[in-house]
């Protein structure tokens, strides 16, 4: 098993763009692993992990509804805005400035192959993160992420949202954790699918701009403690 991984931070990109970066290395990974089943060989297969910024965009997954976007696309275009449907999991989420979205493409087969363990690292990673803080973070039943005072009715927030995709072990969409993100543009969905549950930051939680380069290192060392990577 090849638990070395490597780390890019892309900085601020298109959500098409980094979707097709994505998409290369995942089918790399997919042919590597045909090729080897095929061919009764055994070459390792490499894992990555990208962290990137987007320009405020709405993307949906493949199971959720349009009608969670509560603006039209002329209201779109004002606020700045763009929407992609997606071929993850999971519901309608926002990303924008201020916010860490993480893209793990890793051969599952390298860690262990278990979906549900691996949400759970990935929530567990932020948990860690934003405790270090002095910030409680929780699971919801039924409702993959990470929230606030999720069991406090009329409470629960959402500081994280999670939308994956997996093909022969192989991941890749990921998370999207808010940081200093401009958290209005949440007025505009029912955020993954919620009408009765809002969305958070750093931010907004401890009052005051986070040094987000900071909340990276410390977020990229949980999961590479979490998973047992050697990120290069």
């Amino acid at each position: 098993m090849n638990k070395t991984t490597t780390f890019r931070d892309l900085g601020p990109m298109e959500y098409q763009a980094a979707w097709d970066y994505q998409e290369k290395l995942f089918n790399e990974i997919i042919g590597i692993k045909l090729t080897n089943r095929s061919n009764n060989t055994q070459h390792p297969t490499p894992n990555h992990l990208l962290f990137v910024e987007h320009p405020h965009v709405y993307t949906l997954g493949k199971n959720g509804s349009e009608n969670n976007l509560l603006i039209n696309h002329l209201q779109l275009q004002n606020h700045e805005a763009t929407f992609v449907k997606t071929d993850r999991g999971g519901d309608i989420t926002y990303h924008g400035p201020g916010q860490i979205v993480g893209y793990p493409i890793l051969d599952l087969d390298n860690f262990f192959p278990d979906i549900h363990k691996y949400v759970a690292y990935l929530e567990e990673a932020v948990i860690r993160t934003i405790a270090e803080y002095g910030i409680t973070g929780d699971r919801l039943k039924g409702a993959s992420g990470v929230w606030l005072d999720h069991d406090k009715p009329g409470k629960a927030r959402k500081i994280c949202a999670i939308g994956i995709r997996t093909s022969r072990w192989v991941t890749m969409h990921g998370f999207a954790f808010n940081v200093n993100t401009e958290l209005r543009y949440f007025d505009f969905i029912n955020p993954c699918g919620f009408t009765d549950k809002k969305a958070t930051s750093m931010q907004m939680e401890l009052g005051k701009d986070i040094d987000i380069e900071e909340v990276k290192t410390k977020l990229k060392g949980h999961l590479a403690a979490l998973f047992e990577m050697e990120l290069i």
